[in-house]
């Protein structure tokens, strides 16, 4: 299975597939949807209303990244499931902590 991310010079775009109501913040893995795509499964507790539910995303992602918050931005998918996040910062570095983080 292909990764969920993409290096470019001076940072990674990550795929993800956002739960809102989830339950709980957890980051569930990466899963390939009907046209064979890749993204990270994720999930926060927060209601995907004015926006809470992407900046829970965003906390959860640099916060298991172990990054600033301000490093990560939403690309894409504002109010959709499928987002597409920037991660600013070393990419090859950013994708040995996305590998370490998945196992």
């Amino acid at each position: 299975m292909s990764r969920p991310w993409r290096l470019f010079d001076d940072h990674l775009r990550l795929a993800v597939r956002l739960t809102p109501n989830g339950g709980r913040d957890a980051i569930d893995g990466v899963e390939a949807d009907a046209e064979g795509e890749t993204h990270l499964k994720a999930r926060v507790t927060s209601v995907p209303e004015k926006g809470k539910a992407n900046k829970a995303l965003i906390l959860l992602v640099a916060q298991s990244l172990r990054i600033p918050k301000s490093s990560v931005s939403l690309i894409s998918g504002d109010t959709a499931r499928k987002k597409i996040l920037r991660i600013d910062g070393d990419p090859e570095d950013l994708a040995k902590k996305l590998e370490t983080l998945l196992g």
